[in-house]
C-alpha cells in the first residue's frame, strides 16, 4: 500500500527534516525530495500536497535552485517556507529582491485576511523569521493574508489555486502557531487523513517483509544491541519468525553485560534463533599497538565484515541481509525518494555492511525517523531499556579509550561507564540527555592515594553529556552538579586506576561528538 503523502522539496534548508517530522507529528506521511523533483515522481509516491523548504540561496541568483514548473500544474496544495515562498511567488509573476531591513528572529505576525490556512490562529501572534530578500509586486493573482513591519507580504494566498506561501519558519518552536498553521494545510486544505501511526507503520512493514522473502529463503539480521537493529529484528519475528536468522558478533569493545542483556532478550524472550559470535580475542589480537583512531575504526569494520561473513555461511539458505537503514541516513546519503538529495553530507554505502557480501538487502526502517522507530520498538513489545537506548558507536569502547586499546583499560572504562549510566538513570536524566558516555585518557595525573600522592597507573575519565536533535550539531548537556559530583566520587571510589574526572563542555561543532 502506497501512503498518501506531503512532498517536501529541500532547497538547502537547515530545517528540512523538521519540518517532515512536524508533518509525520500529525501522523501524516512525508518525504523529501531534491528540489526539481518532476511531477511524475511525486505522483509515484501518491503525493497530495507540496511544501517548499527554505533555503540559503537568492531565486534571482544565477544558480538558484528552481522547483520543476510543472509541479504548479498539479492540482495538489503547495505551500512555500521562506525561500519556498519566494521561489513559487517568482515563478508565478511575483518580484524578489533584497529587503531594506533584514529580518531575523522573532517578530510580530498580523493577520489581515481570513482562510482556511488560518483558522484558529490569531490575528496577532509571534513567528521566526530569517530571510534577507522579501516578495513584492504580487499583483491581481496573489492575496495577502499577514504581515510583519518588516515584510508586507508575510504570507499570502493565489486567487484561484490552492498555491501558499510564508516567508517565517512554522516548523520551529520559536512561532508558537506554526503547528496549528501545519495541520490546517495537512487537513483543511490537502484533506489529509491522520493514518500515519505505529499500528499502520508495522502492518505496512510485516506486509512488505512478507511480499519480498522468498520462500524457503533465510533472512540474516546482524543485531548491534541498539534500538535501530533491535527494531528491525522485532520486526522480522513478527512478519518471518521461522525465516530469521539473528547475528550478534561481541568484539570485546562492549558495554558491561551487553552480550548477556542482548541474549535475555532475543534468545530468552523473542525466542529468535540468534548466533552469538565470541570474536573479542581476534578483535583485541587486530587492535594491538593500533593507537590511531582512524586505524582503529578501519581495523574494527574490517575484522567485523570477516566475523560475520565466517557467520552467515553457517545459516543454510541465507538470502537476504537486513539493516537498520533510517532515513536520515537515506537523505543524507543521497538516496532519497527523488534520486540525489539536495544536500549530501555523507559519502558511504547507508546500511553499513558492504554490497560485496552478496545478499539483497531488507531495510523496513528506511523511510523512519528514530522518534518513529522507537514509538513502534514498544509497540512491539521490546523493553523500555533498549528503545531509549543511547547511540553507541559501533567500534564500541575502543573509539572512547585514547591509544592503545588493552584489556585492562577497557575492563576500566566498561567499569566508569556503568556507574556513569547508573547514576544518569537514578537521577531521572537519562531520557533528557541524547548520548552520555565516559572517556578513559590514560595519562597519569596526580593524586592523594591513602596518605601520599601518586602517578603511576592512574588514569583521568572526561564524562560527556550532549543534548541533539539530529545529532549533526550537539551542545553539552548544563546538568545538575550534584549528578556530577556523584559520578565523580563513585568512580574515583569504586574503580582503582582512575583518580580524576573530568567534565567535557564542548559543543559540536567544532568538537564532535565522540573524542575518537
Amino acid at each position: 500500500m502506497i501512503n498518501r503523502s506531503i512532498a517536501i522539496l529541500d532547497f538547502g534548508s537547515q530545517y528540512v527534516q523538521l519540518i517532515a517530522r512536524r508533518v509525520r507529528e500529525n501522523q501524516v506521511h512525508s518525504l523529501i525530495f531534491s528540489p526539481g523533483a518532476s511531477p511524475e515522481e511525486l505522483r509515484r509516491q501518491n503525493v497530495i500536497g507540496i511544501i517548499l523548504s527554505g533555503g540559503p540561496a537568492s531565486t534571482y541568483a544565477a544558480a538558484a535552485p528552481k522547483p520543476h514548473p510543472g509541479i504548479f500544474e498539479m492540482g495538489v496544495p503547495i505551500l512555500g517556507i521562506c525561500y519556498g515562498m519566494q521561489a513559487l511567488c517568482e515563478h508565478l509573476g511575483a518580484k524578489v529582491h533584497a529587503a531594506a531591513q533584514r529580518e531575523y528572529g522573532r517578530t510580530a505576525l498580523n493577520l489581515t485576511g481570513d482562510d482556511a490556512l488560518l483558522r484558529h490562529v490569531p490575528r496577532g501572534t509571534t513567528v521566526w523569521m530569517s530571510h534577507g530578500d522579501i516578495v513584492s509586486g504580487i499583483g491581481d493573482d496573489f492575496v495577502t493574508l499577514a504581515r510583519t513591519p518588516s515584510c508586507p507580504h508575510a504570507i499570502v494566498r493565489h486567487t484561484a489555486r490552492p498555491l501558499y506561501g510564508m516567508q517565517f519558519h512554522p516548523e520551529v518552536t520559536h512561532t508558537p502557531e506554526g503547528s496549528q498553521i501545519l495541520r490546517n494545510f495537512l487537513f483543511d486544505v490537502c484533506g489529509a487523513e491522520p493514518t500515519w501511526n505505529a499500528g499502520s507503520i508495522i502492518d505496512q512493514a510485516v506486509e512488505a517483509i512478507r511480499a519480498k522473502v522468498r520462500p524457503g529463503a533465510q533472512v540474516i539480521c546482524g543485531l548491534s544491541g541498539g534500538v535501530d537493529s533491535a527494531v528491525t529484528a522485532a520486526l522480522l519475528h513478527r512478519a518471518v519468525p521461522d525465516r530469521l536468522a539473528c547475528i550478534f558478533v561481541d568484539n570485546g569493545m562492549l558495554r558491561l553485560n551487553e552480550r548477556s542483556r542482548v541474549e535475555a532478550i532475543f534468545r530468552g524472550h523473542f525466542k529468535m534463533d540468534l548466533h552469538v559470535v565470541d570474536a573479542a580475542a581476534r578483535f583485541l589480537e587486530r587492535l594491538r599497538g593500533v593507537v590511531d583512531p582512524q586505524e582503529k575504526r578501519i581495523r574494527i569494520g574490517h575484522e567485523f565484515i570477516a566475523v560475520f561473513k565466517e557467520e552467515a555461511k553457517r545459516i543454510a539458505h541465507a538470502h537476504y541481509l537486513a539493516q537498520g537503514t533510517l532515513y536520515p541516513d537515506v537523505i543524507e546519503s543521497g538516496h532519497s525518494a527523488a534520486g540525489t538529495a539536495a544536500n549530501i553530507k555523507l559519502h558511504h554505502n547507508v546500511g553499513g555492511l558492504p554490497a560485496e557480501l552478496g545478499f539483497e538487502l531488507i531495510e523496513p526502517l528506511r523511510d523512519l525517523f528514530k522518534d518513529e522507530v522507537r514509538m513502534i520498538g514498544e509497540l512491539l513489545g521490546l523493553t523500555e531499556e533498549m528503545v531509549w537506548r543511547h547511540p553507541f558507536p559501533g567500534p564500541g569502547l575502543a573509539v572512547r579509550i585514547i591509544g592503545e586499546v588493552t584489556p585492562e583499560r577497557l575492563e576500566l572504562l566498561r567499569r566508569a561507564d556503568q556507574i556513569i549510566i547508573e547514576e544518569l538513570v537514578s537521577a531521572g536524566w537519562y531520557r533528557k540527555v541524547a548520548q552520555a558516555f565516559g572517556v578513559l585518557i590514560p595519562v597519569a595525573s596526580v593524586g592523594v592515594m591513602g596518605d601520599g600522592r601518586a602517578y603511576q597507573g592512574q588514569s583521568v575519565i572526561a564524562v560527556r553529556f550532549v543534548e541533539s536533535t539530529d545529532f549533526m550539531t550537539a551542545d553539552w548537556v548544563h546538568i545538575d552538579p550534584n549528578v556530577l559530583a556523584r559520578i565523580s566520587s563513585r568512580i574515583t571510589n569504586e574503580v582503582s586506576g582512575v583518580n580524576r574526572v573530568v567534565y567535557d563542555i564542548t559543543s559540536k561543532p567544532p568538537a564532535t561528538i565522540e573524542w575518537e
